[in-house]
């Protein structure tokens, strides 16, 4: 299981989330990668989540649709910024495909590195900046550590099984 681990924040309007886990940096990347696999761990049960398109290139389309137990739909549109297969996936919903700016301004953008450690596990590590302090506090109100740790560990257990 993944152990949490703390990290600061490199400034103050991030948010951090960070586990060691016993995957490789290749599994867990697969798993980030793998549109078919989302509905299995992107969001916490009873939500699930579909891949609607990933492009894996600096300005390809990272969109998503979560699915809540109620009837509840939202859906995510914005583009990957860079792309470093096994080590890193930078996203954001300040745009949409095609260079286009969210028209809410988005919320915000996610440099998600997987770290080699010398055990043979791996630093997964999110850090979500946010263009202002409401939008931080927002994505924590909307349960940022609770549910991003919940899929962290859901990713892993599918890493694994790699």
């Amino acid at each position: 299981m993944a152990t949490k681990i703390d990290i600061a924040p490199n400034h103050d309007n991030e948010l951090v989330l960070a586990r060691i886990m016993d995957a490789t940096p290749e599994q867990l990347y697969k798993v980030w990668t793998t549109p078919e696999r989302y509905p299995e761990w992107f969001c916490p049960k009873p939500w699930r989540a579909e891949v609607t398109k990933m492009d894996l290139r600096p300005g390809g389309a990272s969109n998503n649709v979560m699915y809540g137990p109620d009837g509840e739909r939202f859906e995510n549109q914005g583009v990957f910024l860079e792309v470093v297969p096994n080590e890193k996936l930078v996203f954001t919903d300040a745009f949409t495909e095609g260079w286009v700016p969210a028209a809410d301004g988005g919320m915000m953008t996610c440099v998600l590195t997987f770290e080699r450690q010398a055990d043979g596990k791996t630093l997964y590590l999110a850090r979500c900046g946010h263009p202002t302090p409401e939008k931080k506090a927002q994505h924590e109100q909307m349960g940022f550590h609770e549910g991003w740790g919940i899929c962290a560990e859901q990713c892993e257990a599918i890493a694994k099984t790699l």
